[in-house]
């Protein structure tokens, strides 16, 4: 099956049309993508954990749908909830884990990181993550912090002794949680696989964007499942330069993790969704400071090794569309969920491959006349020349009417032919 959908004429037709905008090129029409999400529950009529818990159901849904729809590109709800149920995870809700069957996938968000952990997140961030974080992060994990110091390991011989503490039985059971969730996670990897080549096999392209490692800025990493909102925006005024060393440390490990993850699994792509450094969360001089040099170094560190960013634009960036000219030209794409989307063309349309376009408040409430008539501006306008992919501005399309989506699909390929 996989030589079949790979010499496919259609499959090959949207590889390459997709190829074409990545690259700044002006492709035979402006290609689409349908990340359906939850939409799928809604449209099989099922519920959003079924949507999860069934692998086969939910496939065949996505299918229907796609070749409904007949997108470029289409995918269903990223993720498992599968890992998180293992190991009590503190800091996710998913439909039947810690929510209602029919509640959308949401964050938890912990100060798990204290500010008073810094000195020792920077003296050792190993030992750090294993014996401190993980306990407080994820229930079934709270045995790690019996460990020894894992810095010991370096003594060679000498620290067999502390092996014993394998023994332990809370450490025991935290190590054959680490086991179940690995197994989980190799299963929905598996499907995940599958989905993208049954979707081949009916001449629709992978989203490669998705295909590779998960990162954040550096700010980002270390609020969202380390400090905190709260507690980071403090950091910023008492202890700048613990944040900004601690930066420079994630700084590091997510980039050889990402050079790690290309040259094991062949993968040259990485998703960073970028989820404080817009308008409206910190000044300029602040994002001067705290996010933009480290999330543009590590940008350019990836493109040097080859790798495709692809980095979702999450909130407002009019304010902060002048410093994306600095990255590097054509080899990064980037998706602007709030942000103008024709200031975005004007400003930065000659630096990366530009993706949106299409709000989700106008997808759900517009009327089919109006979603004709900004998709047909945004074609015009947005995809001149080439260099775009028109996507919905928030990678989910629960609650959008079938119809509104037709609408919207017709429209794009009707308005966006070169």
């Amino acid at each position: 099956m996989a030589e079949e959908f790979i010499s496919s004429p259609e499959f090959l037709a949207r590889v390459q049309r997709v190829q074409d905008a990545v690259e700044l090129k002006q492709p035979d029409r402006i290609p689409i993508i349908l990340s359906f999400g939850y939409f799928l529950a809604d449209y099989g009529k099922i519920t959003r954990q079924e949507q999860h818990d069934n692998w086969e159901k939910t496939q065949q849904i996505l299918e229907e749908a796609t070749l409904r729809f007949q997108p470029d590109i289409a995918f269903g709800a990223w993720g498992t909830p599968e890992p998180s149920k293992i190991l009590g995870d503190r800091m996710t809700k998913w439909p039947g884990y810690r929510a209602g069957p029919q509640a959308s996938f949401q964050f938890d968000e912990h100060e798990f990181m204290k500010a008073e952990d810094y000195d020792e997140l920077l003296h050792d961030p190993t030992d750090y993550a294993i014996r401190t974080y993980l306990p407080r992060a994820f229930e079934a994990l709270e045995g790690l912090a019996l460990l020894p110091n894992l810095g010991m390991t370096l003594y060679g011989y000498y620290s067999l002794g502390n092996t014993m503490a394998l023994l332990a039985p809370p450490v025991a059971a935290a190590l054959e949680a680490l086991q179940e969730a690995a197994k989980a996670q190799a299963v929905f990897n598996q499907q995940s696989i599958d989905s993208a080549g049954r979707l081949a096999a009916l001449g629709f392209s992978p989203p490669s964007f998705l295909i590779g490692s998960l990162i954040e800025a550096p700010f980002d990493f270390l609020s969202d499942t380390l400090r905190g909102m709260r507690g980071i925006f403090l950091d910023m005024l008492r202890i700048p330069d613990k944040l900004l060393a601690a930066e420079q440390k994630v700084l590091k490990t997510q980039v050889d993790y990402a050079i790690a993850f290309k040259e094991t699994t062949g993968l040259t792509a990485a998703f960073i969704p970028l989820h404080r450094g817009s308008d409206g969360f910190m000044s300029l001089k602040q994002f001067e400071t705290f996010y933009w040099p480290q999330l543009k170094e590590m940008v350019e560190s990836l493109v040097a090794a080859g790798i495709t960013p692809t980095l979702y634009y999450e909130g407002v960036w009019d304010d902060r569309l002048e410093y994306l000219t600095e990255l590097p030209k054509g080899k990064t794409a980037g998706i602007f969920q709030d942000s103008d989307i024709f200031k975005v063309k004007e400003v930065v349309g000659d630096t990366l491959c530009i993706m949106g376009g299409m709000p989700i408040p106008l997808l759900k409430n517009g009327s089919a006349e109006e979603i004709r008539a900004h998709t047909e501006k945004v074609c015009r306008e947005v995809g001149k020349g080439g260099g775009f992919i028109m996507c919905p501005t928030v990678l989910e399309l629960e609650g959008i009417s079938p119809e509104n989506i037709q609408a919207w699909v017709d429209a794009t390929k009707e308005f966006g032919v070169y």
